[in-house]
C-alpha cells in the first residue's frame, strides 16, 4: 500500500478526485475511480488523471465513479483550472487533450473556466420514441457524450433518479444509452437537472448536459447566444454557439470550477 496525493475538485457541485504524476494504465485508473469515488472513501462523481500533454497542452482522462471512461465537460474545466493553479501551465489559455479531442481552454478567473466544446453535427429535435409519462418530448444530441434533453414541468419535484434511469436505457438511444437532462424555461430562466450514466444517478451539475440543453433549446426555440443556464446548485453557466445546419459549431461553455481541498490517500 502506498500514499498518493489527490485534489478534490468541484464544478458547480459536480465533484471529482484529481490525480497526477506517474504512469497509470487504464486498468489501474478504473480501479482507482471505483475505490476513491465511493462514499466510504473520498467520494466523488468521477476521477481525473492529469498530466502535461506536450508543449502548450495538458492531457486529461476522466473515469466515472463506476470505472467507465468518458469525456466530461465539468471535469475537463476543473482539470484546466488545476493545471493553471498548480503552475503546470503558465498561461491562462492552452489546449486540453481529452477524449473528445483537443479543446481550447481559458482561465477567466480563479474560479471560472471557459472551454471550447466539440462541434455537434446534428440535434435530433423531437426525437422519435414512445415515452413514459410525464415525458412529452425529447431532444437527442451528442456533446462529446450522448444527452437526451427533456422539457419538464415542476422540475423541483421531479423524480430525476427514477425517470432518468428509465430513459437512460431507452432503446431509442441505442445500446450505449444516454445521459438525461430535465429542463424548464420560465421567465427567461433555464434550469437543468441531470441524470448521468456512469454515475447512475443525479449529479448537481453536468457540463456536457448544460451544453446539450443550451443547443437543444437554442435550435428549437431560437435562443440567442450566449445562453445562460442554472444547474441544481443555482451557479451560473453560459454557453455560446453558432448554428451550423442541423447542428452547431463554435461552442463554448463557461462555468465555475474550484479546488475544494487536497490531501493524501492510501491505495
Amino acid at each position: 500500500m502506498q500514499k498518493i496525493n489527490f485534489w478534490k475538485m468541484s464544478g458547480a457541485g459536480n465533484d471529482f478526485v484529481l490525480l497526477t504524476g506517474g504512469r497509470r494504465n487504464s486498468a489501474a485508473l478504473k480501479k482507482l475511480a471505483v475505490k476513491l469515488c465511493h462514499k466510504t472513501a473520498i467520494g466523488a462523481d468521477g476521477l481525473l488523471y492529469v498530466r502535461k500533454g506536450g508543449a502548450g497542452a495538458v492531457s486529461v482522462r476522466y473515469f466515472n465513479s463506476d470505472g467507465s471512461e468518458a469525456f466530461c465537460g465539468n471535469g475537463s474545466r476543473c482539470a484546466a483550472l488545476w493545471a493553471w493553479s498548480s503552475e503546470l501551465m503558465k498561461t491562462r489559455r492552452f489546449l486540453l487533450k481529452s477524449a473528445a479531442g483537443d479543446l481550447l481552454v481559458e482561465i477567466v478567473s480563479k474560479q471560472s473556466v471557459k472551454m471550447r466544446m466539440p462541434d455537434v453535427r446534428s440535434v435530433s429535435l423531437y426525437h422519435k420514441g414512445t415515452w413514459v409519462k410525464p415525458v412529452k418530448a425529447v431532444h437527442f444530441l451528442n456533446t462529446g457524450v450522448p444527452h437526451a434533453v427533456v422539457p419538464a414541468d415542476n422540475l423541483e419535484k421531479l423524480d430525476v433518479d427514477g425517470l432518468g434511469r428509465t430513459l437512460r436505457f431507452h432503446r431509442a438511444f441505442g445500446p450505449a444509452g444516454t445521459n438525461v437532462d430535465f429542463v424548464s424555461l420560465k421567465k427567461g430562466v433555464i434550469r437543468v437537472r441531470t441524470y448521468e450514466r456512469g454515475v447512475e444517478g443525479e449529479t448537481l451539475a453536468c457540463g456536457t448536459g448544460i451544453t446539450a440543453v443550451a443547443l437543444a433549446l437554442g435550435l428549437d426555440r431560437g435562443l440567442k447566444s450566449p445562453v445562460t443556464l442554472l444547474p441544481r446548485t443555482g451557479e451560473k453557466f453560459r454557453v455560446w454557439y453558432r448554428r451550423a445546419g442541423a447542428g452547431a459549431t463554435d461552442i463554448y461553455v463557461q462555468g465555475p470550477a474550484k479546488i475544494v481541498f487536497s490531501g493524501q490517500v492510501k491505495v
